[in-house]
């Protein structure tokens, strides 16, 4: 069903009625991740903010349109929602392009394992439609909510950056930004355009604003929007300004696309499209994301596989009993232990990981060795990504980071940005 501009307005506000997006107990806001004792309620987030559940059929269309198999991150419901992503996919089936557009706030020097996850996604989305992709670092955001200076909050831009770089974007698709460095002329002007038809009771009721917050946070739901629209990048797709734009996000990110799509038609833009994952589950379990401001609740890609041991052994949440009898009897509980989680995003191979739940849940493994495994797993993604991350010089950022044309980005650049 299609939810036009003003039922869109009436789910901001109506977002807010329990305070900041908060559904029973728990809190799901772009700063702010808390479950309740039962892990996060995704049903009812869907329910709440009035997106749409990702069905078979839809994961099956995707398989068929770019023939090759659905990422596990579809068929395992961690990417479970939308915004009207059939309408991309129909363009598409038409011939029609598209271009992806996803981010990240540099808070931290290092990248955790949850970060990887939207950006894995968006590489495999990248590969399989054959699109370009726009990367927000938002600077500006963590110098505005976290004690960062400006130019601490620029440093670590580009060290993001190069994480993000080292999960393997097509150069000749990709252009990453950073807020402080970027934004100005068409930018800006579509920044206003958007900033000029949001009042700031849909602001504070959509992200539930106090009048003891500085203005600076008022200021950046514009500065997150503008992306959505092509005109913000005329390097890319000169002025073409129809060209529509899918976002691969985390749920909490929703606020900000919701406002967006509510304004987009009335500045002349299409509504930009979403796909929404699950969040990625800090060591003690679904209570909250993962954190990168705890190092006790996060496993950071710079971590050597001694410490990405250590925190598994000593703080990853288990669904396994506590003596090796009882769990030989009663078997584990998998909708709790935090390692099955992490396979389901990280082990690759159905049958594998079919496997694996089937023999803890049956009291056939222990939790010693299940935690054995999911360390040697992460372990080996953490070292490939930090080898990865060696190759990528500051010459090598400053050419994705670059304002300049990408002339192979669907294919020929002049069919797509005609001036």
């Amino acid at each position: 069903m299609e939810v036009g501009p003003q039922s869109e307005a009436v789910l901001n506000v109506a977002a807010a009625a329990v305070g900041e997006l908060a559904i029973s107990d728990q809190v799901v806001t772009p700063w702010e991740v808390t479950g309740t004792s039962q892990g996060v309620n995704y049903d009812k987030l869907v329910d709440q903010f009035g997106c749409q559940r990702i069905d078979t059929a839809l994961i099956d269309r995707i398989a068929h349109l770019t023939s090759r198999p659905a990422h596990h991150f579809l068929r395992r419901g961690i990417f479970f929602a939308h915004r009207d992503l059939n309408q991309i996919l129909d363009l598409y089936e038409q011939g029609e392009k598209f271009y992806l557009y996803t981010g990240r706030g540099p808070s931290s020097e290092s990248l955790h394992l949850g970060h990887l996850v939207p950006f894995m996604f968006t590489k495999y989305l990248q590969d399989a439609f054959k699109v370009p992709v726009v990367i927000q670092l938002t600077d500006d955001e963590k110098f505005l909510w976290k004690d960062l200076s400006i130019a601490e909050s620029k440093r670590l831009a580009r060290e993001n950056a190069k994480d993000i770089i080292a999960c393997g974007f097509d150069i000749e698709r990709t252009f990453i930004f950073s807020d402080f460095e970027y934004v100005g002329g068409p930018f800006y002007e579509n920044m206003m355009q958007v900033a000029k038809r949001v009042t700031f009771n849909t602001l504070r009721g959509t992200f539930g604003f106090t009048p003891e917050d500085h203005i600076g946070k008022c200021c950046f739901p514009p500065v997150q929007a503008a992306p959505s629209f092509a005109s913000s990048f005329p390097h890319l797709f000169g002025v073409n300004d129809q060209l529509r734009c899918l976002i691969p996000c985390a749920i909490d990110q929703d606020p900000y696309f919701r406002l967006t799509r509510d304004v987009a038609p009335k500045i002349g833009y299409p509504k930009p499209s979403l796909i929404e994952s699950k969040f990625f589950p800090a060591l003690q379990g679904e209570i909250g994301k993962m954190s990168a401001s705890d190092p006790n609740t996060a496993i950071y890609l710079t971590d050597k596989p001694k410490v990405i041991k250590e925190k598994i052994r000593k703080y990853a949440f288990s669904g396994g009993q506590s003596t090796t009898e009882l769990q030989r009897k009663y078997g584990a509980n998998l909708d709790v232990d935090v390692c099955i989680k992490y396979l389901n995003f990280f082990l690759e191979d159905d049958a594998e990981f079919e496997h694996i739940k089937k023999e803890y849940k049956a009291g056939n493994m222990l939790t010693g060795k299940l935690k054995d495994h999911v360390t040697d797993i992460l372990s080996k993604i953490a070292l490939a990504h930090q080898n990865a991350r060696a190759q990528v010089s500051d010459e090598v950022v400053d050419a994705y980071m670059s304002a300049t044309p990408r002339p192979n980005m669907f294919g020929t650049y002049s069919d797509y940005a005609k001036s």
